[in-house]
């Protein structure tokens, strides 16, 4: 597919995803912070996927990259209280503050236009990281609330049950979108060579998510991921 084309695609669905969930939660038919745990876990496989609508092309990563850029923009731009939207900062904040936005979800979207440029299609190390950040951090905040369990003893804010779905979540979501991959051709080697990296990927994103570094948590966990994938890769 020609990559502007593409670049089209990616960011119409995910204005579309984005927009969706906005609506929602403004409407109040979602509570605000599932809707922002929602938006966390499902953006990043969407455009992780929309990556196998370019060609590779030297242009290719920039291209895709202006996606999660210009969301990132928006985010800022609306934390900074430059651009009026009720209905995201409902979606994306836990109290309804803008200022919010600008941690969070400002951290999310850089990561995201960081390890698009670095990593892109050429690793798994960048694809495995985001989808911790995914997965991992969005699940673990949906699993400790709902599911009783003792808080751990380092971190008084973090549960044992929130640190599992951590694990579980990261690996779950980093395999699946592998194994489509391998399908795509896009990585040749077959899925049970991934299993030990996304396995240790996946314990070290659960140990550093669950230290008490308050919003920075998704750059901390995602870091931590990449380079313990580069042991690997």
């Amino acid at each position: 597919m020609n990559n502007y084309i593409a670049l089209i695609i990616t960011f119409t669905l995910s204005m579309l995803f984005l927009r969706s969930m906005d609506y929602i939660a403004h409407r109040g038919w979602m509570d605000s912070k599932l809707s922002r745990k929602v938006i966390h876990i499902g953006t990043g496989p969407l455009f992780v996927l929309c990556w196998l609508l370019f060609r590779d092309t030297p242009d290719a990563r920039w291209l895709a990259a202006l996606v999660p850029f210009a969301i990132t923009v928006q985010f800022a731009l609306i934390g900074f209280g430059i651009i009026k939207d009720e209905a995201s900062v409902q979606s994306m904040s836990r109290t309804g503050d803008p200022k919010e936005i600008l941690r969070g979800p400002l951290f999310y979207g850089i990561m995201f236009v960081v390890l698009t440029l670095v990593y892109w299609k050429d690793s798994p190390i960048g694809i495995i990281a985001l989808m911790m950040m995914c997965g991992g951090d969005g699940i673990a905040d949906i699993v400790g609330r709902r599911v009783i369990s003792a808080k751990l003893p380092w971190s008084s804010e973090k549960s044992i049950a929130g640190t599992v779905g951590v694990f579980a979540g990261g690996w779950l979501m980093s395999f699946a979108i592998i194994f489509i991959y391998i399908l795509a051709g896009i990585f040749s080697a077959p899925i049970t060579s991934y299993l030990l990296p996304i396995t240790a990927i996946a314990i070290a994103g659960a140990v550093v998510e669950s230290l008490h570094y308050k919003d920075i948590d998704n750059i901390t966990m995602t870091l931590a991921s990449a380079l313990i994938g580069s042991l690997f890769f």
